[in-house]
């Protein structure tokens, strides 16, 4: 039954922060049509960020308390992270490249 509400929890902070973070990313691509072309790499970018945040901190506040329950290495954090912010870069340069 924990693992059941863990995973509800899950779906509740991806769908609800997802959302948050997509109306947000949505509003800064609205400068030209390529950018908002482009628009799922900073959804892609928000999942990533999603991801890192859960493991990192919010699995350890849940439901479930099982053995498997540990943060990311730091080196794969900075990666996740660094990959996330250049998502959500990169459709301003291709809107400078290809616009």
């Amino acid at each position: 039954m924990r693992i059941l509400l863990e995973l509800l929890r899950i779906i509740f902070i991806f769908a609800i922060l997802g959302s948050l973070g997509g109306a947000i990313i949505q509003n800064l691509y609205t400068i030209n049509q390529t950018t908002q072309s482009y628009a799922w790499l900073g959804a892609l970018a928000i999942l990533v960020l999603l991801f890192v945040l859960y493991r990192n901190k919010l699995q350890f506040s849940g439901w479930y308390k099982g053995t498997g329950c540990v943060k990311l290495p730091k080196s794969v954090t900075k990666t996740l992270i660094s990959v996330s912010i250049l998502l959500i870069i990169s459709p301003f340069f291709m809107g400078l490249v290809l616009g």
